[in-house]
């Protein structure tokens, strides 16, 4: 899914020491040939940190694999996944409920200086019905944050207005109001204009 596709809380300005996933980043110049495979698995800390910054009542789990390929033009390629177990409150019931995350990533990487280029390439055409890819990050200062990235797939996979299985909202009902009866109208036109004649005739008949 592309993360164009819903909002995702990033934070482009924020402190890398204090995101919530912390990793030790992907040194871009240290990628062997074949490419590198990486786990990362969020401690209490990290889970804590993370319900902060998702709302949600709590993440049971959190656990991230990637595989991290350098492309001959400097770009990195960077796919993999984020499972996930969190805990919510259900938007009907008010219920606590619990679901399972599983969010695929795809992202690729390049140096700042060919963002511009490659954001041009990947403009979307209003023509095309095929799923527009990403543009790509920059690889900021030699390297790629995997935590980060981790954290981002995990917020855009969590459901904002998550539901207990089987509960719908059900619309209030409204008080019947006395003027919505079916009799009302004939009420209003009894006591009003018919009368009017009716009188006009009888004072005539009593004055001949």
């Amino acid at each position: 899914m592309s993360s164009r596709d819903r909002d995702v809380p990033r934070q482009p300005g924020r402190d890398p020491s204090k995101d919530p996933w912390r990793a030790a980043p992907v040194i871009v110049a240290q990628i062997p040939e074949a490419g590198l495979h990486r786990e990362l698995e969020a401690d209490e800390a990290a889970r804590t940190a993370l319900a902060v910054l998702a709302e949600v009542r709590e993440v049971l789990s959190a656990h991230a694999s990637f595989d991290v390929v350098q492309q001959r033009d400097g770009k990195v390629h960077v796919e993999g996944r984020v499972r996930a177990r969190i805990g919510q409150t259900c938007v009907v019931t008010l219920d606590p409920i619990e679901s399972d995350i599983d969010e695929p990533i795809d992202q690729m990487f390049a140096p700042p200086e060919q963002i511009p280029e490659l954001a041009d390439m990947v403009e979307d055409d209003p023509n095309s019905e095929a799923e527009t890819a990403d543009p790509p990050e920059p690889i900021m200062g030699g390297q790629i944050d995997l935590g980060r990235l981790a954290a981002d797939a995990l917020f855009l996979a969590i459901d904002p207005y998550p539901r207990k299985p089987g509960a719908v909202f059900e619309q209030p009902a409204e008080a019947a109001s006395p003027d919505d009866h079916p009799f009302a109208a004939l009420k209003v036109l009894s006591a009003g204009p018919v009368d009017a004649p009716r009188a006009a005739r009888r004072k005539k008949s009593e004055e001949e």
